[in-house]
């Protein structure tokens, strides 16, 4: 089939597309009260497809501007004499249009796949448009003003920092710091988005892990808390909530390393997994033994605050410049134990100082021992915490669990490597 006719047929498709949605809105209205609808929407991306290929038969890029500005302004007259007898002065569906003819038009002379997509991403954006303004309505100043600020740095100064290291080791990168820095943020922001969005009231449980995802360490300090002010005996499902924060700060560093380096999952894969198995075993275990109570209020910062922010990446720049110093100096063993020590304060920082060497003349094993530390003894930090937050009938079955956890393991560790033999064999 021809080319030509196939790509005619995808800018059709792309207005029917986002024209379903608009007709969808207005299928109450009279027939021949609105300005456009599906077969509108249909026939705006076709348009914009002919014009696109009436530019490349004729080689003239005026015939496609021509054309733009001209349904442009057809549309735009019809769509105001709407708006003057509705009294409606959005300006959604002008736009929409305009987007319709120029994906059409990219769709028969440029990159379909992109105009494909951007079809797909227009009408998924004005389909939520009830979402999109519950959003607005719920987010803060400071919320905004944080994720504006974020932006220019991320959008503004990333580029312009140095991509190469500025230190004697080889450490200190300032945009690749940065980047992990925006990494670990927004992260960290899904869990705090689900935690404004839905909540904290359905459950000591939903309280737990979306706070978790921000701080695993404020959750553990939270329902210590929470465990030593209750009255009655029923502690253990604080300890339950505490595990289940655990393993999502497990699997939250298998995330970070699937994505910043893959190869070293294969040796942390099997033995984060099982650690986590053991905190959710041990977490439900808990949570149905005693009756569920009121939710958790933990401390859910804004991950995109700036302060925070750059506190991390301060001490994300020292860890990583400590870290290569001392592998290029010392050895393997230095690299772990400095892991092992910052990883008591915060795992993230060990684990992206750890993870960014991979790439240098560390070998992924002695990276996959430098993350697992990493985790272990953050593990223990949080026990520390719990100890000193809550009861022993709250901390207790944590440090069960952690120990548990921890040797379980090491255990599936110290099997990784004659399971990748037995699956993948030499030759």
């Amino acid at each position: 089939m021809d080319p030509l006719i196939l790509r005619l047929g995808l800018a059709l498709a792309i207005g029917l597309l986002v024209g379903l949605e608009r007709g969808w809105r207005e299928r109450e209205a009279p027939d021949r009260s609105r300005t456009a609808g599906i077969r509108t929407y249909g026939i705006s991306g076709l348009t914009g497809g002919i014009f696109a290929a009436l530019a490349q038969e004729f080689e003239s890029s005026l015939i496609l501007a021509a054309g733009f500005l001209g349904y442009g302004a057809v549309l735009a007259w019809f769509k105001a004499r709407e708006a003057t007898h509705d009294k409606d002065y959005s300006v959604t569906g002008v736009v929409a249009g305009l987007a319709v003819f120029a994906l059409g038009a990219l769709a028969v002379a440029g990159d379909y796949v992109a105009a494909a997509a951007g079809g797909t991403f227009l009408a998924a954006v004005l389909a939520s448009r009830e979402v999109l303004h519950g959003l607005l309505r719920r987010l803060t100043w400071v919320e905004l003003r944080s994720a504006l600020v974020l932006a220019v740095m991320t959008a503004i100064v990333l580029p312009i920092l140095p991509d190469r290291t500025i230190d004697p080791w080889g450490g200190l990168n300032p945009r690749e710091i940065w980047f992990f820095t925006v990494l670990t943020a927004a992260i960290s922001f899904l869990g705090y988005a689900a935690t404004r969005i839905f909540g904290a009231t359905r459950g000591l449980l939903v309280s737990a892990l979306t706070g978790a995802i921000v701080s695993s360490t404020a959750v553990t300090l939270a329902l210590g808390r929470a465990a030593k002010a209750e009255a009655g005996t029923e502690t253990g499902r604080y300890a339950g909530a505490a595990c289940f924060a655990a393993m999502v700060s497990v699997l939250r560093v298998a995330v970070v390393t699937l994505i910043i380096e893959p190869g070293v999952l294969a040796h942390t894969g099997l033995p984060i997994l099982a650690a986590a198995a053991i905190f959710a075993g041990a977490g439900t275990l808990l949570l149905t033994r005693e009756a569920s109570g009121a939710a958790l209020e933990p401390a859910n910062r804004n991950p995109f605050d700036i302060g925070p922010l750059l506190l991390f990446a301060i001490l994300f720049a020292i860890v990583s410049t400590a870290s290569a110093a001392i592998a290029g100096l010392i050895d393997d063993r230095g690299l772990i134990a400095v892991s092992a020590i910052s990883g008591t304060f915060d795992v993230d920082v060990a684990v992206l100082s750890s993870l960014r060497l991979a790439r240098q003349a560390v070998s992924l094993e002695t990276v996959a021992i430098a993350v697992l530390l990493a985790l272990a003894a953050n593990a223990l930090g949080r026990l520390i915490v719990a100890a000193v937050a809550g009861p022993v009938r709250y901390w207790m079955p944590l440090g069960v669990a952690s120990i548990a956890a921890a040797a379980v393991g090491y255990g599936a560790f110290l099997l990784t490597p004659y399971l990748v033999r037995a699956l993948f064999p030499a030759g």
